[in-house]
């Protein structure tokens, strides 16, 4: 008795096959292994590195390739700034 249930409690039936071939291999060796607590002992490291520089030199390169960017960036827009803000000499 009571009230019916808004979700059926039974699946329904799959529109596709969900069968794989046999002669296919299972999904785990696809994936290989798991890095997870590798990488979590060295993000938890202590040594006083911050965390998007822990993973060492392509770390270190692409900080360093983003700031210059950054700062180019930067110089770049202040100059067309300045030489758009100077009157035009005819």
């Amino acid at each position: 008795q009571g009230l019916k249930p808004l979700v059926p409690t039974e699946s329904p039936a799959p529109i596709f096959g969900t069968s794989k071939p046999a002669d296919l291999p299972a999904i785990e060796s696809f994936l290989g292994t798991n890095k997870v607590p590798d990488l979590q002992k060295v993000f938890q490291r202590s040594d006083g590195l911050p965390v998007h520089l822990k993973r060492g030199v392509p770390d270190r390169m692409l900080y360093r390739t983003t700031m210059a960017l950054t700062i180019g960036g930067t110089i770049y827009c202040l100059v067309a700034l300045y030489i758009a803000s100077q009157p035009k000499n005819k």
